[in-house]
């Protein structure tokens, strides 16, 4: 790429002669470098789930979270770098923040949406500045009923079902799509994100992970939160056996 884009890549804010802003695929690059994080929107509400890849065994556990809460009933996960993460993540706490003590009330997420998109747009379109180095997944579960969006360094968004960002996203996305997830409860879909992790996760490359589930349903009172423990572990266990249940039906085609 650094070949084809000499000369038409120094700049956020120029175009090569086909069209392309270079930068703004080189920021994408440090989000297919990243871990991969996944959403899932139910009946009930959304799951977020994210595959937290562990750099070194000195670093404390639950650490460098990758999702975070940006209102009461809002949650963002991202992957990507983890720097420029925080920022959007402040952008939208102070978008949310001023939402609120403007109008009383906690901000739609198709409005929320729009500013966070509107603002990561803003970095691909002046020299003095670089595209933001992540890709982030908005979710809610409010009067609008559960609603997820997901925002890409160019400050492109779309509204999904069911959505994947990161290192090994088509393979998620195929998993993601065999679910009827309409018609599926946070429950359910607690499982099947565990499950989705689990199986897109490279051992070879990325030996150790750390799971993070998240979700915003009637069973949390719409308020975006972490999975309770006991259904964590649950999902954990369920993922951890469908591996191993996938490699022993290998070994037996073998």
């Amino acid at each position: 790429m650094s070949s084809i884009g000499t000369g038409y890549d120094l700049s956020a804010s120029q175009f090569s002669p086909d069209g392309r802003v270079f930068q703004v695929e080189y920021a994408m690059k440090a989000v297919e470098n990243s871990g991969t994080v996944i959403g899932l929107r139910g009946k009930d509400g959304v799951v977020l789930a994210a595959e937290k890849l562990v750099m070194s065994k000195l670093h404390e556990p639950g650490t460098n979270k990758r999702i975070f809460n940006v209102d009461r009933h809002v949650g963002m996960a991202f992957s990507g770098l983890i720097a420029d993460a925080r920022q959007i993540v402040d952008i939208a706490r102070r978008e949310a923040a001023n939402y609120r003590s403007q109008y009383g009330v906690s901000i739609p997420l198709n409005y929320l949406n729009d500013r966070v998109s509107m603002y990561m747009h803003a970095y691909t379109l002046y020299s003095a500045v670089r595209p933001y180095g992540c890709s982030v997944i908005l979710a809610s579960c409010g009067e609008e009923g559960p609603t997820m969006y997901t925002i890409d360094p160019s400050g492109v968004s779309y509204g999904y079902h069911g959505c994947a960002i990161g290192k090994a996203k088509q393979s998620a996305k195929t998993e993601i799509e065999k679910l009827k997830l309409s018609g599926m409860t946070c429950r359910e879909l607690v499982k099947e994100a565990a499950k989705i992790i689990y199986l897109v996760h490279d051992e070879l490359k990325d030996k150790n992970f750390e799971l993070e589930l998240s979700w915003m349903c009637e069973e949390s009172g719409g308020r975006h939160e972490k999975v309770p423990e006991h259904v964590f572990l649950e999902a954990e266990k369920a993922a951890k056996q469908a591996m191993e249940a996938d490699s022993d039906s290998d070994t037996e085609d073998m």
